[in-house]
């Protein structure tokens, strides 16, 4: 089965869950507004020019799963899917998932952000397989606020990828990879068809003076 690979935010669904989960924490006031907002905001910055410091940015990002109860964890992220999940889901991606299943690919997500995050999101696009960032727990299973195994970011990507390969059957041959962002570029280079999703300028460019397929699933 050839493999059709996605990235989740922008891509998948028009906005990046990872930010929109610092958002909603904000809102639901479970971090200092001001300066988790601000740091937020930076961090997402540096992202989008492909300059982020993934470490310091983990850092930041995985502390309130240390501070927050597991349980209080699951019901936020329940309100999460409903409020601002939902309005990020777009029919044209749901649409290019369903042809590649009536294709016969098996579709494989991989991601930056944490599974805690993104496995119910890519349950309800009932994608086949799912690499993202693991979080660490501790013998009671609460978190920690630590990331746990290499976080699938930049070339970190196509690590994690070859050690999924390795364990499945799925091999290289005919296989797509979809994603907005310049961080993707390192696993863009290793699919026989990338593709360019809604991309940022950096990618545009890199996408324009190799040829590749730049499509938009934006419903508006």
């Amino acid at each position: 089965m050839p493999l059709a690979i996605f990235d989740l935010d922008d891509t998948l669904i028009n906005g990046d869950s990872d930010h929109a989960w610092g958002e909603f924490l904000v809102s639901q006031q479970r971090v200092d507004s001001a300066t988790y907002k601000q740091k937020n905001d930076a961090f997402y910055r540096d992202y989008r020019e492909g300059r982020l410091d993934y470490d310091e940015y983990l850092a930041f990002a995985l502390a309130p799963f240390a501070q927050i109860p597991k349980h209080e964890l699951l019901a936020l992220r329940d309100t999460f899917m409903r409020d601002i999940i939902a309005p990020m889901l777009q029919d044209s991606a749901v649409a290019l998932l369903q042809q590649h299943r009536n294709a016969g690919d098996f579709i494989l997500v991989i991601t930056s952000t944490s599974r805690f995050v993104v496995e119910p999101i890519c349950q309800l696009l009932g994608v086949d397989a799912l690499i993202a960032t693991e979080l660490e727990t501790d013998t009671a299973g609460n978190y920690t606020g630590r990331p746990t195994g290499l976080p699938s970011y930049q070339e970190g990507k196509i690590t994690r990828l070859q050690q999924w390969l390795a364990e499945n059957t799925c091999d290289m041959q005919g296989s797509s990879f979809y994603s907005d962002s310049i961080n993707d570029l390192p696993l863009l280079l290793e699919v026989d068809r990338p593709v360019a999703v809604d991309p940022d300028d950096k990618l545009r460019k890199e996408a324009e003076a190799r040829g590749w397929e730049i499509i938009s699933l934006r419903d508006s």
